[in-house]
């Protein structure tokens, strides 16, 4: 028997509650149509909204049409779920450009050709031209405050002393539950999914549905990750401190999302390759299998690095980035790509050198000072004499020898080590 995408999404992780109004028999027998919508409260996506896109585009692939909302409406007052405090209000300018990002960033996840073809709609179309008299009457009158102060996202504000939640937040509820009901109207979407502080929005939506039309509507929630070691998902300990992974290359470079993935704790690379990989159960089994002989390959970690990676910014960019990871490991290097350079050049320090001063000859010694790998002269005849000097990733042995052109890798650069990481770029120009 085929599975269906519930079938799909439990046993690759990402239930985290599903409503109990015949989705599993619907998903059997019909396409569905099922939305996710993204809040434009940023100028990017960060990991941790990967999971909502990835457990909608498993509808895709399984033969359902996802539609993906970007929340120009909804983004001008600020979700409270999963709050303590009072969101910032953006400009509207902010909100239309984050709005736009978000749409680019979002369509590398879906197809929008075919029968299943994806849509991607901005619920600022509906709702910014709301009348608020109109909207009190035909919707409000369908929420009760009690249900509404129930919630979990509105209780937590009310029990936080010295914070509440404004009129503003609070309607965030009618708003996102009116979404879910247009689209049930207009595009036939009968299905929400979310992260797990969304339930009680979408549940919300649901009742909406069944008051004004007497139909039938699911939800689904995803769960919210924390990685083995307790750090949410897509946060990780940099030089200054928590730093979110963000999808836009300006934002986070593209090695560092792969690192990122490349450092994932052994004990969730498994769980991650089934939530952030489109990789068949049976190759991530084998992953497991490698993981479990030979930790230290870490060929699970470089799978879904790559993959992840590869979805976000493409595949060149991907193969760029676990080159240079692989030569920022200590893989020796003979030549290196633009890509490859590009990548290099954004996570090593550079010095720019002259093509004239490299035909002439340049001392190891002094070049160890100039890029700082070592902190004297001596120090650098040190370094060379144990062993601790590289050019390219091969050891520099001998003192006396001289840097040059031959060194210099593609006509771009020549990279020189200190001890085991610390890295340096001489660009030549």
């Amino acid at each position: 028997m085929q599975k269906t995408i519930v079938d799909v999404l439990e046993e690759r992780g990402f239930i985290e509650q599903i409503t109990d109004t015949g989705l599993r028999e619907a998903a059997a027998t019909e396409t569905l149509k099922c939305y996710v919508g993204f809040d434009p409260t940023a100028r990017s996506l960060h990991l941790g909204h990967m999971i909502p896109v990835m457990g909608l585009a498993h509808f895709q692939r399984l033969g359902h049409v996802p539609v993906v909302l970007i929340g120009g409406g909804t983004g001008m007052i600020g979700d409270p779920s999963g709050r303590t405090v009072e969101r910032q209000l953006l400009s509207t300018e902010d909100v239309m450009e984050n709005s736009r990002r978000l749409q680019v960033q979002l369509s590398k996840f879906f197809s929008f050709e075919g029968p299943h073809g994806a849509l991607m709609l901005n619920n600022a179309d509906w709702l910014l031209p709301l009348k608020l008299v109109d909207f009190l009457r035909d919707i409000g009158k369908h929420f009760s405050i009690n249900a509404m102060v129930a919630k979990e996202s509105v209780r937590w504000r009310l029990e936080e002393r010295g914070q509440g939640i404004s009129f503003t937040e609070f309607t965030y509820m009618l708003l996102q539950a009116y979404d879910f009901f247009h689209l049930y109207d207009h595009q036939g979407c009968s299905i929400q999914a979310g992260g797990k502080d969304q339930w009680g929005n979408i549940t919300a939506g649901i009742d909406l549905i069944r008051r004004m039309r007497g139909g039938s509507a699911h939800g689904i929630t995803f769960p919210l990750l924390t990685t083995a070691s307790g750090v949410k998902i897509g946060k990780t300990e940099g030089a200054h401190g928590s730093e979110m992974i963000w999808l836009d290359p300006e934002m986070t470079t593209p090695y560092r999302m792969y690192q990122y993935w490349v450092n994932t704790d052994d004990r969730d690379v498994i769980k991650f390759l089934k939530l952030f990989t489109f990789l068949d159960l049976d190759e991530i089994s084998k992953l497991e299998e490698t993981l479990k002989a030979d930790p230290g390959k870490r060929e699970p970690h470089r799978a879904l690095a790559f993959d992840f990676t590869r979805m976000v910014h493409g595949e060149k960019t991907a193969q760029a980035v676990r080159e240079a990871s692989e030569i920022l490991f200590g893989s020796e290097v003979r030549e290196v790509s633009q890509e490859v350079f590009d990548a290099l050049s954004a996570e090593v320090p550079a010095t720019k050198i002259s093509k004239e001063r490299l035909r002439e000859g340049v001392s190891p010694v002094d070049i160890l000072v100039e890029a700082k790998l070592a902190k004297s002269k001596r120090a650098a005849r040190d370094l060379i004499g144990q062993g601790g000097a590289y050019v390219n990733n091969a050891p520099w042995l001998e003192e006396e020898a001289e840097l040059g052109l031959n060194q210099v890798l593609s006509g771009r650069a020549i990279l020189l080590r200190s001890g085991k990481k610390n890295y340096h770029l001489l660009m030549v120009e």
